[in-house]
C-alpha cells in the first residue's frame, strides 16, 4: 500500500524577556501541546510557510526568522484509514510581542521558559527541536 505524503513548516517562536528566553507553545485540541505549523500550500516556500503559518495560528506578525537554524523531522501517522508521512521543516522565529490572539486551531498558549516548555511539550522529536533551538540561541546571543 502506498503512503501518501504531506510536508508542513512551522516556528519555534520565542521572545527575550528581562534577559531570559521564552518560548511558545500552542495547546492543539484534542490537547498536545506543539508549536506552530501548518501544510505549505502552492509554490511557498518552507520559511514562507512558517511565516504564514505563525501569523495565521497565533497573530504574531513581527516574526523574524533566526538564518542558520533549519530542523527537518519526519514521522508516521494515520488518517482516515491511510498511513502518511509527514515532514516538517522548523525554523527558529524571534518576535518582540507578547500578546498571542489563537486561531480556532487552538485552545491555548503558553510562553515559557526552557525547562518549562520541555516539561510542556507532547512529542519526544518536538523536545528534542526545542533543545537544538535552545543551543542555538545561546551559541549566536553572545
Amino acid at each position: 500500500m502506498a503512503t501518501k505524503k504531506e510536508k508542513s513548516a512551522g516556528a519555534v517562536v520565542f521572545l527575550r524577556k528581562e534577559n531570559k528566553v521564552y518560548y511558545l507553545l500552542l495547546h492543539y485540541q484534542p490537547g498536545h501541546w506543539d508549536f506552530p505549523k501548518g501544510h505549505v500550500e502552492g509554490a511557498e516556500t518552507d520559511e514562507e510557510t512558517a511565516t504564514r503559518e505563525t501569523e495565521e495560528e497565533t497573530g504574531l506578525t513581527d516574526i523574524a526568522i533566526m538564518q542558520g537554524f533549519k530542523k527537518t523531522i519526519k514521522y508516521y501517522f494515520r488518517a482516515e484509514g491511510k498511513t502518511i508521512l509527514k515532514t516538517v521543516v522548523f525554523f527558529l522565529a524571534e518576535t518582540k510581542t507578547e500578546e498571542v490572539k489563537l486561531s480556532h486551531e487552538h485552545v491555548g498558549y503558553k510562553w515559557l521558559g526552557i525547562e518549562d516548555a520541555l516539561a510542556q511539550l507532547s512529542f519526544k522529536n518536538a523536545k528534542e527541536i526545542l533543545k537544538e533551538a535552545d543551543e542555538f540561541i545561546k551559541k549566536f546571543s553572545r
